[in-house]
């Protein structure tokens, strides 16, 4: 897979609806999210995106890829999201395991929310 489909790919899981999300995402992925329980199964990250709303605008930045072996991507990228009012920022890893000539899934997922630190008071 190139680059340009990588990044198509990962962003079609953002904004794609759940039959969609279903066809990519392995039942043998795990995810790491920031809401209960925390940790996903495939099956468990697919039920919860069925019942989510999808984000209508999505922006990545600082992506990175490897590929540390045939068959194998790793990605790490931060993102913008947005639905409505609604913004979600995080920095994210994806990694995409090949069954077959044009054939991907994601066996992991991880979303580290954006911390944005406080101000530093130079007074003191």
């Amino acid at each position: 897979m190139d680059d340009d489909r990588v990044w198509s790919f990962e962003k079609s899981l953002w904004t794609g609806g759940s039959d969609h999300y279903r066809e990519l995402v392995d039942d043998e992925c795990l995810m790491a999210l920031p809401q209960p329980p925390y940790v996903f199964s495939g099956a468990q990250a697919i039920e919860a995106v069925s019942d989510t709303p999808r984000w209508s605008d999505v922006e990545i930045d600082d992506g990175r890829i490897a590929r540390p072996q045939e068959g194998l991507i790793v990605i790490a990228y931060t993102v913008k999201a947005k639905r409505g009012d609604e913004t979600y920022e995080a920095h994210c890893t994806s990694t995409y395991r090949r069954l077959s000539h044009e054939e991907w899934r994601v066996v992991q997922h991880q979303q580290t929310p954006r911390i944005l630190a406080p101000a530093v008071d130079e007074a003191r």
